[in-house]
């Protein structure tokens, strides 16, 4: 059981840069997968980044030179570092853990947050 807490969102204009974080509890952070994802209305949730236990990284296309992953396993941590934001990154993002990356990815049988608000202003 994992249990999610994301944090770092808000309105920020195109080009800026803010950083999302996500605390996680439970004493086996390090077994698994972790990554983000976001979701606008009306539209499916979209793969956004994911790290794996060995800190290797992986990114949506649409992402890929302006975000950034990483992990603190001693903290229990995840932190994404959105740069040169547009005004398609407007979603609320969440973070996940599985205990693969591959399941990660298909966004299923996962754990989830409750999800932090960001808004770009163009």
């Amino acid at each position: 059981q994992v249990h999610l807490i994301e944090s770092g969102g808000g309105l920020v204009q195109a080009g800026g840069s803010l950083r999302l974080s996500c605390a996680a509890s439970g004493r086996t952070f390090s077994m698994y997968a972790m990554g983000w994802f976001r979701q606008t209305p009306g539209k499916e949730r979209e793969f956004v980044a994911a790290i794996r236990r060995n800190g290797d990284t992986d990114y949506a296309d649409s992402v890929k030179g302006r975000f950034t992953i990483s992990r603190d396993n001693a903290k229990n941590t995840i932190d994404l570092q959105i740069n040169s934001l547009k005004p398609g990154d407007t979603a609320v993002y969440y973070c996940a853990a599985a205990p693969l990356t591959s399941i990660l990815r298909t966004g299923r049988g996962s754990y989830w947050g409750q999800g932090t608000q960001v808004t770009v202003s163009s």
